[in-house]
Parts: structure tokens; sequence; C-alpha cells
């Protein structure tokens, strides 16, 4: 393990005291830009426990923060660099007025990145005003517009009384509800400042709220502060918002550098944690490998029979279970008496494997029993489980769902409901070395812990974004991993048997063609000149993707296989500073349209009623973006006609919202099944309270192409163009029509649901809605598999009649597995009939999607040919 560097240790250890709450500040960024932490910061401290009143109950207070901030900060209050002063007022710029009620949200003091020079007429100067104008007028426009850079201001500050919990939500005078870290994230973000601080007397709060990224926050507790043990937090305080570092340093230094500098540090963060999350799926289907042989061939025979992308999409699920539980660890989602902590949680089950790899090096691979510990901690996450005060609610979903990849927990394929209840489990044989190597990764970058409390669901969809795209197959010989062309790209597994029988002089030339990867010209005469399977492992190992496969794969094993387009054309993921700006433009019109049709504030059940679709989502980052944007205008809607329903003790009214919203606006489709899986996750990450279910999203966010379906009129059809003839005179489009009115009742009724409706009901309605439609179904994917079942009109008409008489004799249904083989195929045959799946959206009175969020492709058209069957749209 790398030596870790001392500033950035001294960092970490006080971040881990205050634990803050997404990102404000990261720890390599302040190492690398010269904020080093003096841990024994005498001075300050006794400083600080001068200006607290030590009797106050039940904690220590600051009394005076104009006192604190001089003689702790050494902050002046000069004009130069500060407004909130008789001499430098606070400026219309800073002023933020909300338009439901009309109030005017200003800090009492603020902080300029750099001081105003002295004028001939005094302050302030013109140097920060826009060339030609005055300083008043510049100051009456906004000061970040679309580019928070804009604002001169660095920080802003505003106090509370004492007894004022900094969450708690109050009405205002103009009859705003919020809170005063709700006043002052909206502050930040009207204005562009970068930080806010908060102080109540006990708590000195710094936010970072950066417009179009999630908010961050951490806490400076005085009781903390003044003990010896919370110096070194005490100085960290000092460090990041005395005057000197305000004001004096270069700018890159100062706070708002800082800021910015640890928001792109994390983005790195999130790109090189994304190779080692691949690498731990990696290592998991080594570790099943190994478990299979231990079970002579039984464990996974069943799913390399019937469908071996099951065993992809479950090792996967495996990765996403952990990427949950760490982030819902770290954020106080998940019980935090000692019970769990001890014996069941992550974090605990990492430290103790660590110890033992630590003592016992050598035989970590012949020591079980963590994986057996996962499958009892996935089995309480799914059903709630509770001991003394330990309390875990059931949370349902498919995330967990034991019953969906039976083989992960050691079952037999097939059971019925009776034996289920009593069946035996045997945990497969993953070894412990396995699971201590997959949590390394998951939470271990270059030897430092990450901080998923810091990390945003767009870090971590950007993570488990390079999972997609790949498939599980059997080697036909002994094959290894080559290493990625491009960046961002997957490795491709190469049989080097096969490679043997080639022709010398065209081994690099079928290399390059199976993996897109041109050999150096050693390389390449080395793999010319091998002549055995040792040789040609020595001549390519420079090329070889070790952390992938560090040993030869043997023939027969399971190994991952990367489509063409996500073997060329890399893993792609939108980060929020492209999402956010995107949705707001998108939905920013919509609702200026709503508002100006009525002349009262716009209605909660006007926003829960839109719908807005991504058609391509990928993990789904731009639903997370569409659901804070709606979540947020509805909390507004709430409170300006005084209709805020009962929020759940376990919510905010922010995440409350969120469910709702997720719930019954947002719709997405992909063709890539484990896309619909990663968009569900980033979904949950945000909707997540801490005594609830998952949000039931399984409707709304489906598995298909959405370039490949027909219309309800040509379902009728039978036929792909909209304008030939009813099929058997109309009789299918009178049978399609009742039943999408009753798949639309039934769906209606998922979206409305109350929000203590068990998950099973939600599932069941579901259930009943898809065997609607699913004839209707069966008819549109039939006669779009005669449309690509020939090349040419001819041959699809014949082909098209054929499957019609079929349909006319009731013989359709026999081609239903027929059509799950095209579905399941490679390239994927999975046709999306938008009025059938999602027949509410298109039965409104004005049909079809308020808006469609997304990216365009990025393949381009020869790459988009090569991967799907031919006549692709």
């Amino acid at each position: 393990m790398p030596k870790q560097d001392p500033a950035v240790a001294a960092h970490l250890e006080w971040l881990g005291f205050v634990r803050p709450t997404g990102l404000v500040v990261s720890a390599p960024a302040l190492a690398r830009h010269g904020a080093t932490l003096d841990r024994r910061d005498v001075d300050g401290h006794e400083k600080l426990k001068a200006c607290v009143d030590g009797d106050a109950t039940p904690q220590p207070v600051l009394r005076d923060f104009r006192a604190f901030a001089r003689k702790v900060l050494d902050w002046r209050f000069i004009p130069q660099g500060y407004a909130g002063t008789p001499e430098a007022p606070i400026p219309p710029e800073l002023e933020v007025r909300l338009p439901d009620t009309g109030e005017v949200l200003r800090p009492k003091f603020a902080v300029r990145k750099s001081p105003q020079r002295r004028s001939a007429r005094g302050y302030p100067s013109q140097e920060e005003a826009p060339a030609g104008k005055s300083q008043a007028n510049a100051a009456s426009k906004p000061a970040n517009g679309n580019n928070p850079e804009a604002s001169p201001w660095q920080l802003l500050v505003d106090l509370c009384p004492p007894d004022e919990a900094l969450d708690r939500v109050t009405r205002s005078k103009a009859g705003t509800d919020a809170s005063p870290h709700g006043r002052m994230e909206r502050l930040l973000r009207g204005t562009g400042a970068p930080a806010g601080l908060l102080c109540n007397g006990t708590t000195l709060r710094l936010v970072s709220a950066p417009k179009g990224e999630s908010s961050g926050w951490l806490d400076f507790r005085v009781a903390d502060m003044v003990q010896t043990a919370g110096r070194p937090i005490a100085a960290a305080m000092r460090l990041l918002l005395n005057e000197q570092r305000l004001l004096s340093v270069p700018k890159e230094k100062r706070l708002a550098g800082l800021l910015a500098e640890s928001r792109k540090f994390q983005n790195e963060v999130s790109e090189r944690l994304a190779s080692q999350v691949l690498h731990a799926l990696y290592e998991l289907l080594r570790g099943f490998q190994a478990a299979h042989d231990a079970s002579k061939g039984e464990l996974l025979t069943v799913p390399l029979q019937d469908n071996p992308d099951d065993i992809y999409r479950a090792l996967l699920t495996l990765v996403l279970r952990l990427v949950f539980l760490l982030y819902a660890e770290e954020r106080d989602m998940l019980p935090q008496d000692d019970t769990y902590l001890s014996a069941y949680s992550l974090a605990g089950l990492h430290q103790r494997l660590r110890e033992d790899a630590a003592l016992h090096p050598d035989t970590m691979d012949q020591r079980y029993g963590a994986y057996a510990q996962l499958l009892a901690l996935f089995r309480m996450i799914h059903d709630g489980a509770r001991s003394g005060a330990m309390k875990l609610p059931p949370r349902h979903g498919a995330l967990f769902d034991p019953e969906r990849y039976r083989f992960l927990e050691g079952r037999g394929h097939q059971t019925d409901g009776a034996r289920r209840v009593s069946e035996r489990i045997e945990a497969p044989w993953v070894s412990d070395g396995t699971i201590y190597r997959v949590l390394e990764k998951l939470i271990v970058l270059d030897g430092e812990r990450i901080s998923y409390r810091a990390l945003d669901v767009e870090h971590i969809g950007s993570v488990y974004q390079t999972m997609m795209g790949f498939r599980l197959e059997q080697a036909g010989g002994q094959s290894i991993a080559i290493k990625a062309a491009k960046k961002h790209g997957a490795p491709a597994t190469v049989n080097l048997e096969a490679l043997l029988s080639e022709e010398p002089r065209r081994r690099a030339t079928w290399l390059r063609e199976k993996t897109d990867r041109k050999l150096t010209d050693n390389t390449r005469k080395a793999v010319t000149q091998a002549e055995t399977i040792a040789d040609a492992h020595a001549a390519l190992d420079s090329v070889i993707d070790k952390d992938a496969t560090p040993d030869l794969v043997a023939a027969n094993a399971i190994v991952l296989q990367p489509s063409e387009e996500r073997r060329r054309s890399g893993s792609h993921y939108t980060p929020r500073e492209l999402t956010e700006p995107i949705v707001r433009t998108t939905l920013e019109p919509i609702l200026n349209r709503l508002r100006e049709a009525q002349p009262a504030p716009l209605r909660p059940e006007q926003i829960l009623d839109l719908k807005v679709c991504d058609p391509a989502l990928g993990s789904g980052a731009f639903l997370v973006e569409a659901c804070r944007y709606l979540a947020d205008v509805l909390v507004d809607a709430w409170h300006a006609h005084d209709a805020v329903p009962d929020i759940p003790p376990d919510e905010t009214e922010d995440i409350f919202a969120r469910r709702l919203i997720a719930q019954r606006c947002l719709y997405g489709v992909d063709r890539n099944p484990v896309a619909v899986d990663l968009a569900k996750l980033s979904l949950w990450l945000i909707t997540l309270a801490r005594d609830h279910p998952l949000t039931f999203l399984d409707h709304a966010l489906r598995h298909g192409d959405a370039l490949v379906g027909l219309t309800k009129k040509q379902i009728g059809a039978f036929h792909w163009w909209g304008d030939a003839p009813s099929f058997q005179g109309g009789f299918e489009t009178r049978e399609t029509d009742a039943r999408l009115a009753k798949a639309s009742e039934l769906r209606q009724r998922i979206r409305e649901a109350p929000d203590d409706t068990p998950d099973w009901a939600l599932r069941r309605l579901l259930e009943d809605a898809r065997f609607e439609a699913s004839n209707v179904r069966l008819l549109g994917d039939l006669a779009l598999a005669a449309f690509f079942e020939g090349a040419k009109p001819k041959e699809r008409e014949k082909t098209r009649l054929k499957f019609a008489g079929e349909v006319a004799n009731g013989n359709a249904g026999q081609r239903r597995s027929w059509l799950e083989e095209l579905r399941d195929g490679d390239p994927p045959l999975a046709p999306f009939h938008w009025e059938i799946e999602f027949p509410e959206v298109f039965k409104r009175e004005n049909p079809g999607f308020d808006a469609v969020v997304g990216n365009p492709p990025f393949a381009g058209k020869n790459s988009v040919a090569a991967a799907n069957k031919p006549a692709y749209p």
C-alpha cells in the first residue's frame, strides 16, 4: 500500500471527526494547494475559548460573532474586503427575492474574492465593475448569470439565534417555510457565491452550493472545538476562514479556489475509482468461478445453459448492492447502534478482513464466511430485521430481491412456494480473499479511504457506468484480457489458442480486430514468433490487463466480453454541470407556460401531472437531475398554497417530494437491461429515506429499444406502415383499446398509490397491467420480427403474412420464447411500443411527454450499424 502524505492524513483526520455531508473540501486538494494544518495551533485554540461562553447550558456558545471573527479569524471588517458594515452595506447583487412570497434573502456579512483598491473618490473602486459601467450599475444585475465565476464574492455569512437549529424549518414573516440552511442554499445559488457560513452560536456550518451541482456542508461544533482533542478541528476552521486565506494568499489558494479545486479533484477520484470498480467485477467473476469449481460444476450449470448473461447481471447486482450499502452507511441511513456496526456493517466487515489479511495473508483464499455474512445482510435489507435497539426496515425492491438470482445464494433454479419457505441456503464458497479484494477496490483509492458521503450520485453513476456493455461467455481455450485501447474502454478477452492457430503474419491483425489494440513493433514480432501458449502469454505481457486476468483463464471458464460498441466507444456519463443546465433549460419554459395560464402560483397537482422521459437513459443522470429540479418546484408549490402534506418522520420535504416525482413524473427506456438497473439505483440513492422501502420504479423505467417500435394503429394493422388496412377487420384494434384502457387504469393506481402501499401490492398491479398489454405487445413484436427477418421488402412481406396466419389461428403465443431469444441476442431486437408500454402518457388530453431529456448517441453511424441488426433505423 502506498505511503500516505502526512498533510493529507492530517486533513483526513479532522474531516473524519466533523463528517461532512456531501462535498465541501477534499483532503488531497487542500494538501495540493499548500493548505497545511497546524494541529498544534495553541494560540488560535486559546483565542477561541476566550470567545466562548463556557458556562452556557447545555453546551458552550459563541455569543458575539463579530468579536469571534475579529479575534479568532482575524477579520477586520474593513470595506475593502467585506460588506455588512456601516461603511459597506450589503449590495443589491447579494439579495435574492423569492418568487412566491416576495421575501428578500440577504446575508449579514459578505467577503469578497479579492479586496477592492481605494479609488480617488474612496470605496469602492471600479476594478471589478464591467468596463464602461459603474459599480452601482453592475451591482443591479445578478452577480452570477449562468457563470458562478462572475461573482466577486466568495463567502456569505448569516447568523441565527443560539436556540435555532440550522435544519429546523420555520415560517418567516413573509410566509416562507424554510430552515436557515435552506435559505442559505437559495442565497448561494441565487447570487453565485461559492460558499456560505451559518452560525447559531453552537455550530459554525460551512456550506457549498454551486449552481447546477449538489450542495455539501460541514459543521464545526463549538463544544467539540473547545476541547483539547478538538484542537485540530479548530485549527481547520481557522485555516479555511481566516482573513489571510480569504483575501491575501494567491487566488487559487483562497477559500473559493479550494472549494472549486476540491470538486475538480472529486471528479478525478470518481474517474479513477471507475477503473477499480470494473476490476472488482472481474474479481467477483474469478471468485464465482472458483466457487463453481468447488461445487463440482453445479453452482452455475443452470444459468450457463439457460442464459449466461444472468451471471454477469447477478455479479453486477452484487457490486451495486455493495455501492448502495456503502452510500447508505456513510449517510447514516442504516442503524448506528453497536449491534449493526460491529456484526453486520460493510465497514466493520472490511475492517475485520483487513486485519485477517495482515495476520494471515497466505490463507485468505482458503478462508470462508465473509460472503455468507453479505448474504445475511442482503436478506436483512430486503426483508427487514430487528434485534434490541437495532431496527432495519424492509427495503424490498429488485436490487436486494433474493429470488431474482437464486444461484447467488447457492439455491436451486426453481422451487415451488411451499418448498421456498424451508429451502436450505448453501452459500457458495466464495473466499474471504475475494470479498476482501472487492471491498478494497470499492473503499480504498491510492491508500486512502473513499468518502461515499462526499460522492454525489452523479459521481457514483460515473463509477458504475463503466460496468455496462458486457456479455458473459465461456472461454474457448486458454485466454487473457487485453487492455482497453481507448480511455474509458473495456478490456477484451482473447483466446490464445485461437491466436496461435492464425498464420504468424496475421496474428497482429487478428488481435487488432478482436481488441482494437495496435501492437508495438517489439510486441508484434514476439507474437509472430510465438509457438506455445506460454510464448504468446509472455509476448503479450505488456498489454495484458492483469487486474482483469492476473493469470491465464482456463478453457470453459467464464469470462466477460465487451460488446463491439462498448469496446470501441467506451463508457460515457454526463456530469451534473451538463445535465443541470440542459434539464433547467428544458423544463423552465414548460413551467412558465403553466404559470402564465393562471393568476395563482403553480399547484402541486400540475407538477405531479408532468411527464418527463429519457429515451436512452443510461444510468439515469438526466432523470436524477429532473427529479431534483421538479421536487424543488413541488416543495415551493406546497408552501405557496399552504398544502404541505404530512411528511414521514424519517424524511425531509425534499426527499418526500423526490419520491413522489420519481414515481409519478419520470420515465426512461434503454435497450441495455443493465442500464435500467443502474438508473433505478441512481434514483433510489437520491430518494433514499431512513425507514422507507426503495421507491417503486419498475413501471416507469423499462428495457427496450426506443427507436424500434410500432404505434397502436400499426399494431392493429399488423404492419410497420401506418396506413396499412386494419388486420382482421379491426378486431385487434377494438381489443387493444379495451386492454390498454385497463392497463392504464392499473398503472394510474401505481402512480397514485399512498406512501404506505407495500411493495408486493405495487408489483401485483404492475403484473396485472403487463398481462393486459401482453397480447398487444406480442402482435407488435411479431410484426417487427418479420421486418428484421428479411433483407428485402418481398422477404419481409412473406414472413409477415406467415406470422399473420399464426395470429389468426391463435398460435402466435408459440413465438414468445423465440422473441425472447431475439431480445437477449447479440445484437438484440428489443422492440418498445410506446403507446402500449406507457398508455397513461398517450391517452391524456394532450398525448405524449411534456419533456424529453437526454444525450444524443455517442457512437457514429458505422458503430451503430455494426452493433445492430441489418436495416436498423
